[in-house]
C-alpha cells in the first residue's frame, strides 16, 4: 500500500481539516507530518465546530489511528488544552492518538524567543503567530532541540540546559517576560502527554504499509508558505509540500500514492508577505465576510483576493498533484463577475511561471468570468451545478491541467460533492 497525501496549494487556510475528515473513512491511519499549533484546522459536523491545532483531523472518525509525526513541533500546553476540549465534547483520544518520539517539543522559552525576534524585525515583521514554531525548528536544525522521546529519558536535565541557553539569548536581546506562568502550564502539558502512546513512527508506519493498511498524510499551512518553495522570507519554518511527508513521517518517496491538492475558489493570506491578487476594497471585504475569513487560531482577519493560477500551477508542479479539491465555492455564489489571475506582468512582460521573488511591481493579468448567481449550499450532487459554475470549473481544469475531483459548497462535512 501507499501513503496518500493531502495538502494546501495556497497560503494556508484552504480547508484541509474538513476534507481530511471527509476522506478518513477510506483510510486506516491518518498522520500529521509537519507544522505546529499555529495551524488551525476547522471541522464542522452535527451542528458543532471543532478547531484542531496539532491533532490529525481524522480523530473524529471512530476506530482510526491518528499519528503526530516526527516532522511536527508540539507545544505540550496547547496540546493539553486541545485534548481537554475534545474530551469534554465526548471524544476520548488515548486509544486513537499516537505520538512520534522524534517529534520536537516547543519549549515555553521558544514562545518568548519568537516574540523577541519578531519585535527586533520592526517594520520587516514576518507576521508570526508567536507560538514558538520558528525557534523550535531553529533548535531542531541547530541540534539543540528536545524531542518527545526525551520525556522518557533524563528529561529534567535536558530541559534545564535548554531553558538556560534560551534565557541567555533573551538576556542578550534585553527581552523581559514572565516565564513562570508559561512554564507551569507547559509542565502540566508534559503530564498530559505521558497519557499517550509514544512510538517510533517511522517503523510503525512502514510496518503498517506492509500489512496493507491505508494511510492518509495531512499537511499544515500551504505550499506557498513552504520554507524552500514559498514566498521567502514570508514563509513558515517547515516543508509544507509533498516531499515533507517523506521526511516528516520516515516514508520513502516510492511510498507516496495519490496527492490531493486543496485550494479555495479565491485566495487568502494571513500576516505579511506578497499577495499579487489581494483586494483592498469592498470586494475583498465582501469575500472576507462571506467566507468568515478570520484565523481559527489567532482570530486575525485574512487578506483576501481573486484566485491566482500562476501560484496554483507552481504548487501543482512542486507537489505532483493527482487530484484537485476546491473549497469555499459557495462564497462566490452572489458575485456578478469573477476574476481569475492567469499570468503576472513584470516590467511590462507577461509571465506564466512563478518568479524567484514577488514584490509590488508584480501585477496580475485577469480573465473575467460570469458568476453563477445561485445558492449552492444545499446541492447534493454535481448534476445540480449551474452551467456557469461548471464553466468556471472547466476553465480552471484547462489552465491547471488536473481534474477537480471534489467541490466543497459549505463548511459542514455533508456539504461536499464528489465529481465523476
Amino acid at each position: 500500500m501507499n501513503i496518500d497525501v493531502i495538502l494546501g496549494l495556497q497560503w494556508g487556510d484552504e480547508g484541509k481539516g474538513k476534507i481530511v475528515d471527509v476522506l478518513t473513512p477510506d483510510y486506516d491511519i491518518v498522520t500529521r507530518f509537519q507544522g505546529g499549533p499555529n495551524a488551525g484546522h476547522t471541522l464542522e459536523f452535527q451542528g458543532k465546530k471543532y478547531i484542531l491545532r496539532s491533532i490529525p483531523s481524522g480523530i473524529f472518525q471512530g476506530g482510526k489511528i491518528n499519528i503526530i509525526g516526527n516532522g511536527v513541533v508540539l507545544d505540550p500546553a496547547l496540546f493539553k488544552a486541545e485534548v481537554e476540549a475534545l474530551e469534554a465534547s465526548g471524544h476520548i483520544l488515548t486509544e486513537q492518538l499516537y505520538i512520534s518520539r522524534k517529534a520536537h517539543l516547543i519549549l515555553p522559552t521558544h514562545r518568548l524567543l519568537d516574540l523577541a525576534y519578531e519585535t527586533q524585525k520592526g517594520s520587516g515583521k514576518i507576521g508570526t503567530t508567536g507560538k514558538g514554531i520558528g525557534p523550535a525548528y531553529t533548535d531542531k536544525t541547530g541540534r539543540n532541540g528536545l524531542r518527545i522521546g526525551d520525556i522518557e529519558n533524563n528529561f529534567e536535565l535536558k530541559y534545564s540546559k535548554a531553558i538556560a541557553r534560551h534565557k541567555e539569548l533573551l538576556k542578550q536581546m534585553s527581552f523581559e517576560a514572565d516565564l513562570e506562568s508559561l512554564e507551569k502550564e507547559w509542565m502540566e502539558g508534559i503530564e498530559c502527554l505521558r497519557r499517550f502512546r509514544f512510538i517510533d513512527s517511522e517503523h510503525f508506519i512502514n510496518k503498517e504499509l506492509k500489512n496493507g493498511k491505508k494511510i492518509l498524510a495531512e499537511g499544515a499551512q500551504g505550499t506557498m508558505l513552504d520554507i524552500d518553495f514559498g514566498s521567502y522570507p514570508f514563509v513558515t519554518s517547515s516543508n509544507t509540500v509533498c516531499a515533507g511527508a517523506c521526511t516528516g513521517l520516515g516514508a520513502a518517496p516510492s511510498k507516496i500514492g495519490n496527492v490531493y491538492g486543496i485550494f479555495k475558489a479565491y485566495c487568502t493570506r494571513v500576516g505579511s508577505g506578497p499577495f499579487p491578487t489581494e483586494l483592498n476594497d469592498e470586494t475583498g471585504q465582501k469575500i472576507r465576510d462571506l467566507g468568515c475569513e478570520y484565523g481559527s487560531v489567532t482570530g486575525r482577519p485574512r487578506r483576501c483576493g481573486w484566485i491566482d493560477l500562476v501560484a496554483l500551477r507552481y504548487a501543482i508542479m512542486i507537489n505532483g498533484v493527482t487530484h484537485l479539491i476546491m473549497t469555499k465555492s459557495d462564497v462566490l455564489d452572489t458575485f456578478d463577475t469573477i476574476k481569475v489571475c492567469i499570468a503576472y506582468q513584470i516590467q511590462g512582460k507577461e509571465i506564466l511561471d512563478f518568479p524567484f521573488e514577488i514584490d509590488d511591481s508584480v501585477k496580475p493579468v485577469y480573465v473575467e468570468l460570469p458568476g453563477w448567481k445561485m445558492n449552492m449550499t444545499k446541492m447534493q450532487s454535481e448534476s445540480e451545478f449551474p452551467q456557469k459554475f461548471n464553466d468556471y470549473l472547466s476553465f480552471l481544469e484547462e489552465k491547471l491541467g488536473v481534474k477537480i475531483r471534489i467541490v466543497s459548497v459549505g463548511p459542514d462535512r455533508e456539504e461536499t460533492i464528489e465529481r465523476r
